[in-house]
């Protein structure tokens, strides 16, 4: 059963629109706040780098290997169903992180977390593009969607920093618990019901690899150990055998037929690894470095957070205007260049540059999230819109567990382990012992944004669009009839 979204009238349209975006926000709004207190979360509970960095991936890797499956089971059991069922999970485990009496019980928490977040952010997308079916309308709910990742990236550095030195850091999850019994409620008394009328069945065998895939590579990176490389390998090739020969497979490799599908997959890796390692060196540098508290950290990364607050509602316009294109080809020149100022110009020894590193950088990651969005579900049939909207939440996930994993990584390497906290290489200058350390992760941030501007190039054409086409008739062939209904290409 799938509800007829012509009958719901405008107001009501916005009203479902408000209710995934509080979702959203407080997913987002969690992470963001988090990072600003990473070094009070290393003075309570005596956290090492791989510590802080399994506090935040520990929760990306979770979300990352059951989005996927929360979208396909949202598709089969009914969207508004899997929605509450996410917000009461989430609540819960905000809840027992505001509790966790040691790291260990963070990080497992943390992931109950996840699973609760795995049921929000596809599943709400796949709400969205259910409810706003005409292209132009969609890009703009979706500019809409982008700009609360804005919103939580401004609002999270702030109240993450206050809500640190006045209460403590565990009043960052309590947050969460009235935002999201409020959108419960809403969810009940205002969001359709819907299914997908031909819904695809479980893939445990295929669920199982990507989790194994996603949890041996982020351990690998972060804890240096080549047997969990390569069981990841292992998993990736038992992904790329396993699931084209199923007849209704976890991971529709088919999608990736479609040139634009994969180009805002590669998008959605290389930006959010981009964010990841960005925030957390960032957030590192200004308290550790810099000596600045938590709430004046969250001031120093404003201009970052409000330009991408300013840029993400204008690209969903743009997006509905022009296409995907000019958004992409700005967002990987701003993700490109705001990091190079770093690693070429050593951005943190000067506060104007510095400054303007992040101008530049939430510019890029504003205009980014719109396209990625939409891109990734226009023209493809509307029966699977939970499955492409999951396998675009995923590639964020993926890339902001990639990128916090390799930026730890290679910083503590570049430190040393008896450096960290202590004032750079060999404790004699903090501020030239970090820049030294940090310079190898700007240049690979640099990297991420010079990939999404590749990508966003030779995805967005006219070519890329054929490669679309031809995918969408392809699996409305195989699907049946009754899934003949395909979201509009844009």
């Amino acid at each position: 059963m799938a509800e007829d979204t012509k009958e719901l009238t405008p107001g009501r349209r916005r009203v479902v629109l408000a209710i995934c975006c509080m979702s959203l926000l407080i997913v987002s709004l969690d992470n963001t706040a988090l990072n600003v207190a990473l070094p009070a979360l290393r003075s309570d509970l005596g956290a090492s780098v791989s510590g802080l960095q399994w506090t935040i991936d520990a929760y990306t890797l979770v979300l990352a290997s059951l989005l996927m499956l929360a979208g396909s089971t949202a598709d089969r059991i009914g969207r508004r169903r899997v929605f509450a069922t996410g917000l009461v999970v989430f609540v819960l485990g905000s809840l027992l992180c505001s509790l966790a009496p040691t790291l260990e019980t963070l990080v497992v928490f943390r992931m109950v977390q996840a699973v609760g977040g795995s049921m929000l952010n596809p599943v709400a997308m796949s709400i969205i593009t259910n409810t706003f079916t005409e292209p132009a309308a969609r890009a703009r709910a979706i500019g809409v969607w982008g700009g609360v990742v804005g919103v939580s990236m401004a609002a999270g550095p702030l109240v993450g920093g206050l809500l640190v030195e006045s209460v403590g850091w565990r009043a960052i999850f309590w947050l969460n618990l009235p935002i999201g019994l409020a959108a419960l409620l809403l969810t009940l008394r205002y969001v359709p019901e819907s299914r997908a009328p031909r819904p695809r069945r479980p893939d445990p065998v295929g669920q199982v690899l990507v989790a194994a895939l996603l949890g041996c590579l982020t351990y690998a990176i972060i804890e240096s150990s080549l047997p969990f490389a390569g069981v990841a390998a292992l998993a990736l090739a038992g992904i790329l055998f396993y699931e084209p020969r199923r007849r209704e497979p976890l991971i529709d490799l088919r999608f990736f037929r479609s040139a634009p599908f994969s180009g805002a997959t590669v998008i959605a890796v290389c930006a959010f690894s981009a964010l990841g390692g960005f925030l957390f060196l960032n957030t590192l540098y200004l308290q550790d470095v810099r000596g600045l508290s938590a709430l004046q950290a969250g001031l120093a990364m404003l201009p970052m957070a409000a330009m991408t607050f300013v840029f993400a509602p204008l690209s969903g316009r743009l997006v509905a205007a022009r296409g995907p294109r000019p958004s992409l080809l700005l967002a990987g020149t701003g993700m490109a260049a705001g990091p190079l100022l770093f690693a070429a110009f050593d951005a943190e020894t000067s506060t104007p540059l510095l400054f303007t590193g992040y101008v530049v950088f939430g510019i890029g990651f504003g205009l980014v999230n719109a396209p990625i969005t939409n891109t990734a579900v226009s023209g493809m049939p509307r029966a699977q819109a939970g499955v492409a909207a999951a396998v675009a939440s995923t590639s964020r996930q993926v890339g902001q567990t990639l990128g916090v994993a390799v930026a730890g990584a290679v910083l503590t390497a570049g430190l040393g382990t008896a450096a960290y906290g202590g004032g750079g290489a060999g404790g004699a200058d903090p501020l030239a012992g970090f820049v030294d350390a940090s310079r190898a992760v700007y240049w690979i941030i640099t990297a991420c944004g010079l990939c999404v501007l590749l990508a966003g190039a030779l995805t967005s054409g006219a070519w890329a669009r054929r490669t679309a086409d031809r995918t969408a008739r392809l699996l409305e062939e195989t699907a049946g009839p009754q899934t003949a209904a395909k979201a509009p290409s844009s």
